[in-house]
């Protein structure tokens, strides 16, 4: 069974910058588009960006410009640089294939305040 481990969150003030990591068991990340998905309380998982095999991104309109997502093949990892964050980016984020396969991993939270 695949696993996946994120890593990289933290409190950070509005303007800040974070980047998150994910590590997965397996080969998964040479194989599948990747994402990055974020769960703010009260809210349902969305998905904030995702990564083709061949390295085509996607990013939902809330984060484009800001956030930045890569992948290393060789590492098996997939990262989100996170630039300008708002309080409203405050959330647990995952990640996954897209679409998810397997079970979620624990997340990491970013917190964004003053």
């Amino acid at each position: 069974q695949v696993q996946l481990v994120e890593s990289g969150g933290g409190l950070v003030q509005p303007g800040g910058s974070l980047r998150l990591s994910c590590a997965a068991s397996g080969s998964i990340l040479g194989i599948y588009t990747m994402g990055w998905y974020r769960q703010a309380p009260g809210k349902q998982r969305e998905l904030v960006a995702f990564i083709t095999s061949g390295g085509s991104t996607n990013y939902a309109d809330s984060v484009k410009g800001r956030f930045t997502i890569s992948r290393d093949n060789a590492k098996n990892t997939v990262q989100l640089q996170m630039n300008s964050l708002k309080p409203e980016d405050t959330a647990i984020y995952y990640c996954n294939a897209m679409p998810p396969i397997g079970s979620w991993g624990q997340g990491t939270q970013v917190t964004v305040s003053s």
